[in-house]
């Protein structure tokens, strides 16, 4: 977030006379804004775009994450050089929908718990599926 100094700023008709143009410069992503009075720019400035991805994680375990990027190695017949970590979505590395079910069953089977159909279609990566077994096991000791 660009910071601009109060001296710099000065706007010198009444907000009822401003006009507010806004004026967008994709080059480098970047998104600029300026309010004008009648042709004279008053004020802009430069705001960089944020990510749109929202991210939100509940940090399952180091060996659930583990545990998982076996089952899901063993499953796909993934080999033994290639990366499998909590960022790895099973669609790159190869799944349909039938492989994704096998591996939810042997989920299931590793953890002892029943995932849902619909929370089984929601999983797309490692992470999401070790986080979700996390949740699950938590649920089942209260």
């Amino acid at each position: 977030m660009a910071a601009i100094p109060a001296a710099s700023i000065s706007i010198r008709s009444r907000p009822s006379q401003l006009q507010k143009s806004l004026g967008t410069s994709r080059s480098l992503g970047l998104k600029s804004v300026s309010l004008s009075d009648y042709g004279r720019s008053s004020l802009s400035f430069t705001s960089r775009p944020r990510s749109m991805r929202l991210r939100v994680s509940c940090a399952a375990k180091p060996e659930t994450v583990k545990k998982v990027c076996d089952i899901v190695r063993k499953q796909l017949a993934v080999p033994d050089d290639s990366k499998i970590d909590g960022e790895s979505k099973f669609a790159a590395l190869g799944a349909d929908s039938l492989d994704t079910v096998e591996i939810v069953m042997g989920l299931e089977e590793e953890f002892g718990i029943s995932v849902e159909e619909e929370s089984a279609q929601s999983i797309t990566t490692v992470q999401e599926a070790a986080d979700l077994i996390e949740k699950l096991i938590e649920k089942n000791k209260a």
